[in-house]
């Protein structure tokens, strides 16, 4: 595999410090061979993709995940670091928050569970999938030549199924319990940002968002709410009377009694890429509230019920930590979310994910990290290129694109490695004027024929 030019090895070289010089090597070939791959993402389908089908020692390319050490942990960190660096460098950091299921089959997959599959179940008929569960965080940042918000994984943890606890007699961690780690990780990573975190009514958890609001710089949650929770005004502080302090004040009506009052007054609202839609027109209504529930803390919010006055789509409630956040912001943020359903579904169309083979158990938790964490880098490589105006967009008869789409960035990158791999150039001027040190004539072509070959013809 030929020298990556250095507008790539400035990002890729990031990762280098992970692992050791040897293993850097493997890990070049596969990253660049899981790009170049046309379908599974498998080691051997990325080393028949760099052209190295025959070679010997393929083994070694396969303990890179299953053996080598290095942390996936560190290597989450640089990727977000990079992302932020080039798409959300100032302002409020916002991240969505969804889990999606891998479905595998195996006996050797330990993790495995069978859940019910978002993508192929209805309201009214549920299908079941056996595989694993990934929660992800991604960066939702607006892609400037993209024209749309994209949703970026950084950090993809594997969340066992209940069965997999039992057997090994442990207590079963929920996904609230993966979310809150992940979120604290989130905040010793940027301590100083503010951060915003969007998510579904599964995370609409008072323990969950009680915790990350007790933080020294609080995390906002944004998530659907339901319709039928208790809600109450803020508890005040009673005069002359001992006892344990009051959580919560008097009872407030239910959000399902407010959409059916006819004194509920609505404010209209034109939302921008609303589920797909350039602008959606709806309705909103917001106030503060106190979220409370027996044996729980009372968690302060503001609340935003939505209709559409259309009647095309159900009202829908959201909640958000912190109550000091208007309304329309609130919508803004959160309509974002959509965007991480849409990541999912290009992973699975382009970056192959749910094509691994991988078994052992080591490997199993950093292949499929690494297949999200490849959609962030290659919007970072193609992001390159879309600053010297040379982003690819392929067009269609019966299709015209006027921005990119990630499909183009990723045919872009590969168009970019195949040219190096390809194309071979003589070495630059600055490192003959290197060869001077050697005085002898065969120490002299030895150095030079190490500049011209690549790694891929010395193998």
């Amino acid at each position: 595999m030929p020298t990556l030019r250095a507008e790539y090895n400035t990002i890729i070289g990031k990762f280098a410090k992970l692992f050791s010089k040897r293993v850097w090597g493997h890990v070049e070939v596969l990253l660049v061979g899981a790009i170049l791959s046309p379908a599974e993402r498998t080691v051997t389908a990325a080393l028949r993709a760099v052209g190295l089908s025959q070679e010997k020692h393929f083994q070694n390319y396969h303990r890179v995940l299953n053996r080598a050490r290095w942390s996936s942990l560190e290597a989450s960190r640089i990727l977000l670091v990079l992302l932020v660096n080039a798409f959300a460098l100032f302002g409020p950091i916002v991240m969505g928050l969804d889990d999606t299921i891998e479905r595998r089959r195996g006996a050797n997959i330990k993790a495995k569970g069978i859940y019910r599959d978002p993508v192929r179940s209805s309201h009214s008929h549920m299908v079941k999938a056996s595989g694993l569960r990934w929660l992800s965080l991604m960066l939702l940042a607006p892609i400037p030549w993209a024209g749309r918000v994209w949703a970026l994984p950084f950090l993809t943890v594997l969340a066992p199924s209940e069965r997999y606890y039992k057997k090994k007699m442990h207590k079963h961690k929920k996904l609230t319990d993966w979310a809150r780690q992940m979120l604290f990780q989130l905040r010793r990573w940027l301590p100083s940002r503010s951060l915003v975190v969007v998510a579904d009514s599964g995370y609409a958890a008072i323990e969950l968002l009680w915790r990350v609001t007790q933080l020294a710089n609080p995390i906002c949650m944004i998530t659907r709410f339901r319709l039928d929770a208790a809600l109450y005004e803020p508890a005040f502080p009673a005069l002359g009377k001992v006892g344990r302090p009051r959580k919560k004040g008097k009872r407030l009506p239910t959000l399902e009694t407010l959409l059916d009052d006819p004194q509920t007054i609505w404010q209209p609202l034109a939302v921008q890429e609303w589920y797909g839609e350039k602008q959606r027109q709806i309705e909103m209504t917001s106030a503060t509230a106190v979220w409370f529930h027996n044996g729980m803390p009372a968690l302060p919010i503001r609340w935003v019920l939505i209709r559409d006055p259309k009647g095309t789509f159900k009202p829908q409630a959201l909640l958000c930590t912190d109550p000091k956040i208007s309304p329309e912001q609130i919508i803004q943020w959160f309509v974002r979310r959509w965007q991480v359903e849409v990541t999912f579904h290009e992973v699975r169309t382009h970056l192959g994910v749910e094509t691994q083979r991988q078994w052992s158990d080591l490997a199993i938790l950093r292949i499929t990290p690494a297949l999200l964490g490849l959609f962030s880098l290659v919007t970072l490589l193609a992001n390159n290129h879309a600053r010297k105006n040379r982003l690819f967009i392929e067009q269609a008869a019966w299709y015209h694109k006027k921005l990119p789409t990630f499909s183009d960035a990723l045919a872009t990158v590969k168009q970019e490695l195949w040219f190096q791999m390809t194309f071979r150039t003589s070495p630059r001027i600055t490192d003959i004027r290197k060869m001077a040190p050697f005085a002898s004539k065969t120490n002299f072509l030895a150095h030079l024929a190490s500049l011209i070959l690549s790694p891929m013809d010395k193998v």
